[in-house]
């Protein structure tokens, strides 16, 4: 990377670092592509903020094309540099930002990975059953475990980082909510539904206490809600692994991960007729934009609601 571009990616780092607190991993992601495209600038003679224009910028997304690169890939770098030049502008380093209009290629907004509400209730039943008249103690804790810690994401939308991250005190399940701490360390409260609340309470009662005592005592990690069978906070992999081993069980055919519980939470939220603005706090979007994408509406949902709606439609 030229030199000339160093000092002010350093202030653009330390900015969003320590004034907007987003998480190291994101810093480090911003690092990555903001170095890729002053590798570019390089490769192009440029070595000076002030001498990019927005043809440069345009040319630098399509060299991603020459890269094969996916849309999203493209759409994400692209976002970094939107990011530094918007940064270098309020620090006055420039007098125009170059890269406003420069748009992310087309494709790039692809619909997330949603579960329909029956695919959804299949994966949840999947996990430690309900069986009539049986004993909760004749349940794996682990199993009990895993049922609280799906129902918890799907009840709150939560990130599998929220999830993992979540103490004992963060969830009330008298007043049926939960404190998430969210990206840049941003904190909020959202409701806990009634199966979620019921499975955590098995969970807390009944498995919890088990996975604590099979553990080696000094290295319980007392204030974390969901433990590992060592009685470690649960890691994320682990998470990954009991979503993808669920959908197995309910025989869900389409690709799983843990955040198809956040996008489908947010997808049936609107489906039934939450507002966007109230999702996106649910969610913990800093900006209503992001939340847009889930307001997308399936085929037969639109011939429905024509059907239903339009004054001569039938």
């Amino acid at each position: 990377m030229t030199y000339g571009f160093a000092p002010l990616l350093e202030q653009f780092l330390a900015h969003i670092d320590v004034e907007r607190g987003l998480a190291p991993s994101t810093v480090k992601a911003y690092e990555s592509d903001l170095g890729k495209y002053f590798d570019w600038l390089d490769t192009q003679g440029i070595d000076d903020l002030s001498r990019i224009t927005r043809h440069d910028v345009e040319r630098y997304v399509a060299s991603l094309d020459d890269a094969g690169e996916s849309a999203r890939s493209k759409a994400r770098r692209l976002a970094s540099v939107h990011e530094f030049h918007k940064f270098a502008l309020t620090q006055h380093v420039v007098s125009d930002d170059v890269s406003a209009s420069v748009k992310a290629p087309k494709g790039a907004s692809t619909l997330p990975d949603v579960l329909t509400v029956d695919e959804v209730s299949r994966l949840l039943d999947a996990v430690a059953p309900v069986v009539p008249n049986a004993e909760d103690g004749a349940l794996d804790p682990v199993e009990l475990r895993d049922k609280a810690l799906l129902e918890f994401m799907y009840a709150t939308g939560c990130r599998v980082s929220e999830a993992t991250g979540a103490n004992l005190e963060d969830v009330d399940l008298d007043e049926r909510v939960a404190r998430l701490m969210g990206k840049g360390s941003k904190q909020r409260l959202v409701p806990v539904g009634g199966y979620a609340c019921a499975a955590l309470r098995r969970y807390l009662e009944r498995s919890r206490p088990e996975l604590e005592r099979r553990a080696h005592a000094p290295n319980v990690e007392r204030r974390a809600l969901f433990l590992n069978k060592r009685g470690r906070r649960l890691s994320r992999q682990s998470v990954w692994e009991i979503v993808r081993g669920a959908g197995e069980r309910a025989h869900i055919a389409k690709p799983l991960h843990p955040h198809t519980l956040r996008h489908s939470f947010a997808t049936h939220l609107i489906q039934g007729g939450a507002d966007v603005r109230t999702v996106q706090e649910l969610l913990g979007h800093a900006s209503v934009t992001t939340t847009q994408i889930y307001t997308h509406v399936a085929p037969e949902n639109l011939i429905e609601a024509y059907l239903t709606a339009h004054p001569r439609a039938r």
